[in-house]
């Protein structure tokens, strides 16, 4: 109530200082196209605004006339005069001219956003304002969540655990990228966006280019393109403070300052921020850290550099036991109930939890050759230190009747396995939590060479290079008691008495190289815009296994293991006219299997048959542009071969892991997406889309054989999978969205936004179809959520105030999010996460 009253009386005193509203467009004179991200600024205020992705910006003043400052790095700053008319004034076009002696923002040019009206792809672009105001503590990919084709689950409800799925493929199919730097895991392809918990307060752009995508570098993109753009250092002098707070303990609080542009050409901008929680789900608690560096310095009219480093160290509990409906309906804590933490000396404790650091930096080298070329050069690092928990050892502590409950469906009572632990005395501890970490380098350079061929032709040529070098062991975490545990997983120490830090179960070192390069040439005349590329890398691996072989054995350390996978893809736009445009475009790439294909059972045997996913893909699409309309259409169709699965089975009777190898499924996956922005009126904005999907598994595979440990076959003949036409699960294949934003009076905004999901699949077991009947996947029930927000600006104490609140899951409806086949198909044996019913925050933010 409190809070309430707070909000009410900023509002009720903040509204006499809003006199009226200021709009425009900002062009960029180079381009003859909008220049998103400009800054719009009362002079001698601290009030301002920046500009949309189409270049426009509203503004709201406190006085009926005076002069605003336009300005963008690399551009001649303009100051205008303004005199309100009944409260309005709308600018107009406001171009800006290119700055020779300015510090230019430094873009690395084998990473490309796609420009409206011109790159032939299917794209949608948030920036760093909606960001700021409808995040709340929602996870960061989910504020894409109303672009077509995009599907984001919470899975378990920890922390960062979130997962984005576009056009119904997975995260390691969807490429990631941060100011041109990819950051899918270089073994599995994996992103784990708890690493960059703390990047959505420091992120300028998020683009999602759906498809082929308009990036040049050989990146895995099947379903599609996301790219991350950092804040660049300001040119304006200030900075910022923010506190948040919202349910279950959610408490954030940061700041951002900037030198702005010093006289001898040195910027530099620093952000700090402090996240921590209770969690929606029990047993999450979190804590986060974001930190993000700019440091940029113009050393001539030829050389430029920018440093970047950024970072989110975090640890949460986790959620990663999915469970039957009716035991969520058994519980007394509902969609809350997770079964996977428990009390220790009164103190929780995460059995499962996640904790990691990946600091990323980043130097960029900008050459002006000449009139006509440029090379844009990026060398980078990245050092991932940390992992997740687990436990091992004789007491039971994964049934929801586990004897070491406090009570059925409840919390464990770690202190019955610690008095156990004790007991054992002098032969140590019979159960432990452990630490399975995954530390590991990353180094690579991106190069792009840029040159005009003839005034309308540009030819673009670049290199991509990485290296890559996991650590991946289990380490003792807490012994629960007892001194010591005994493993004989290393044969090198067959007697391993080890002690908290100490390594068991496995220690073993994954090795990629990545070599890559691409030739690009793009045609630009006046309506129409087109571009071929070709590109090919060589990805190469090997494995160093410390526990499996003997310091001895040769076989302790492999040959690299190399894959080569060319690509080619091409486009069109045209614009038939100011409002319509049309374009199109095709790619055929292969991509090389992943790491665990490759060595299977864990162990260094290469798999002889692992070969390239080979990936076809086309699109067609439809713009619109007007001053109160404008929406997106598009068709597309990716056809992907030799997709491979390596499964492997666990028999608990043999205690041996038993693999098969999956060769040759083919799945497609097509729809049609359409997108809409519509302002009926001037503070009124309607935003809507709706994505249909059809995607599926197009073959049967014959013959599959398993092999135990040692690669033999446990079976005289192979087992036959019938997957033609099952739909692909783990993604919603339909979704919609209806949302609108509505200025009440000048600097108070209310908000809502409606999504729908529906075709929902559970994931199932691909080697569980084998028997030739018509077998599906159970449809999760289809649902749909509405997020509602408030956002008023004001000036607070001489400074510019935003203050801001959101209301996720308005209607506390209550929904499964995500699910795993069982046995029946249906929604008695499926086991399944809730999703998060109604979740609030209310946030302040002064700009100085």
């Amino acid at each position: 109530m409190r809070k309430l009253l707070l909000l009410a009386l900023f509002l009720t005193s903040a509204t006499i200082f809003a006199q009226g509203t200021l709009t425009g467009k900002v062009m960029d004179s180079e381009m003859d196209g909008p220049l998103p991200g400009a800054t719009v600024m009362v002079e001698g205020t601290n009030n301002g605004t920046t500009t949309d992705f189409d270049g426009n910006f509203s503004l709201n003043v406190d006085s009926n006339s005076g002069k605003v400052k336009v300005s963008f790095v690399g551009y001649t700053t303009k100051t205008l005069d303004f005199s309100l008319t009944n409260g309005m004034q709308n600018l107009g076009e406001i171009v800006l001219n290119a700055d020779a002696g300015a510090l230019e923002e430094i873009v690395i040019t084998s990473f490309s956003l796609a420009i409206d009206r011109k790159t032939p792809v299917a794209v949608s672009t948030i920036k760093a304002e909606e960001i700021e105001l409808k995040l709340g503590n929602k996870e960061f990919p989910e504020i894409l969540q109303s672009t077509p084709g995009i599907f984001v689950h919470k899975q378990g409800g920890g922390f960062g655990d979130a997962e984005l799925r576009l056009r119904g493929f997975d995260s390691e199919n969807v490429a990631v990228m941060i100011n041109g730097v990819p950051v899918n895991d270089m073994e599995n392809g994996n992103v784990y966006w708890s690493n960059w918990a703390g990047l959505s307060d420091v992120t300028q752009t998020m683009q999602v280019q759906r498809g082929l995508g308009a990036s040049k570098v050989a990146v895995p993109s099947i379903g599609g393109t996301v790219n991350i753009v950092t804040k660049s250092t300001d040119s304006e002098e200030g900075g910022s403070i923010f506190a948040t707070t919202g349910n279950d303990g959610y408490q954030k609080y940061g700041g951002t300052v900037s030198t702005g542009l010093l006289d001898n050409g040195f910027a530099a901008t620093v952000s700090l921020s402090k996240t921590t929680g209770n969690g929606y789900v029990d047993g999450t608690e979190f804590e986060g850290y974001s930190y993000f560096v700019n440091l940029a310095k113009k050393f001539n009219e030829d050389h430029e550099l920018s440093f970047t480093a950024f970072g989110a160290p975090q640890r949460h509990g986790q959620r990663e036991t999915s469970h039957l409906i009716e035991t969520f309906r058994q519980s007394e804590r509902g969609r809350k109930f997770n079964g996977d933490w428990g009390y220790l000396n009164g103190e929780v404790t995460h059995v499962q939890d996640n904790f990691y650091h990946k600091p990323q930096m980043s130097l960029n080298h900008y050459w002006d050759i000449s009139d006509k070329t440029e090379l844009s050069t990026a060398v980078y690092a990245s050092f991932g230190t940390g992992g997740g928990g687990g436990y091992d050892g004789a007491a039971n502590l994964r049934s929801v009747d586990s004897p070491y409950r406090n009570g059925y469906l409840q919390p464990f009572n770690l202190d019955l396995v610690v008095a156990e632990n004790v007991a054992n005395g002098a032969l140590g501890s019979e159960t432990l939590l452990y630490n399975s970490r995954n530390d590991h380098n990353w180094y690579g350079a991106l190069s792009t060479l840029t040159t005009e061929i003839t005034d309308d032709i540009d030819l673009l040529a670049g290199i991509d290079l990485r290296y890559y070098k996991g650590e991946h062991f289990q380490e003792v975490k807490d012994l629960l008691g007892g001194t010591y545990w005994l493993d004989d997983s290393d044969v090198n120490n067959p007697v391993n008495v080890a002690r908290v830090g100490d390594k068991i179960n496995y220690h073993n070192d994954g090795l990629v190289h990545w070599e890559g390069g691409f030739l690009q040439a793009e045609y630009s005349k006046n309506d129409l815009s087109a571009f071929i590329s070709a590109a090919a890398s060589n990805t190469s691996y090997k494995r160093i296994d410390y526990f499996n072989y003997l310091d001895s054995d040769d076989l302790q350390e492999t040959d690299w293991v190399s894959f080569f996978a060319p690509s080619i893809k091409g486009g069109a736009n045209y614009n038939i006219n100011d409002t319509h445009n049309v374009f199109a475009n095709i790619g055929y790439f292969e991509r090389a299997p992943f790491f665990d294909q490759v060595f299977l059972n864990f162990v260094n045997d290469v798999n002889e048959d692992a070969e390239n996913q080979k990936i076809f893909s086309t699109e067609i699409g439809y713009g619109i542009r007007s001053s109160k309309f404008r929406a997106n259409l598009n068709v597309y169709r990716t056809s992907w071969q030799d997709k491979p699965f390596t499964q492997t089975i666990f028999v608990p009777e043999t205690g041996e892991n038993y693999t098969a190898n999956i060769l040759g499924v083919d799945a497609l996956h097509q729809g049609i997406e359409f997108d809409f922005s519509y302002k009926p009126i001037d503070n009124l904005t309607i935003n809507g889309m709706a994505s249909i999907g059809d995607w599926k598994w197009d073959s049967n595979v014959q013959d599959v054989m398993i092999f135990d440990e040692e690669q033999n076959p446990i079976l005289e003949e192979g087992i036959d999978l019938f997957l033609q036409d099952i739909p692909v699960g783990g993604s919603a294949q339909n979704t919609f969205a209806l949302g609108g934003d509505y200025e009440i009076i000048p600097g108070t905004t209310i908000r809502a936004n409606w999504n729908y999901i529906d075709k929902l699949y559970t994931q199932f077991d691909i080697l569980g179809v084998s028997s030739g009947d018509d077998y599906r996947p159970w449809e999760i029930p289809s649902y749909g959520l509405l997020d509602a927000g408030l956002t008023h600006k004001f000036e607070f104490g001489g400074f510019e105030a935003t203050l801001n609140g959101n209301v996720n899951n308005v209607l506390d409806t209550e929904y499964v999010s995500f699910g795993f086949d069982g046995s029946g198909s249906n929604a008695e044996t499926a086991s399944v996460w809730y999703g998060f019913g109604r979740t609030y925050t209310v946030g302040m933010k002064i700009n100085f």
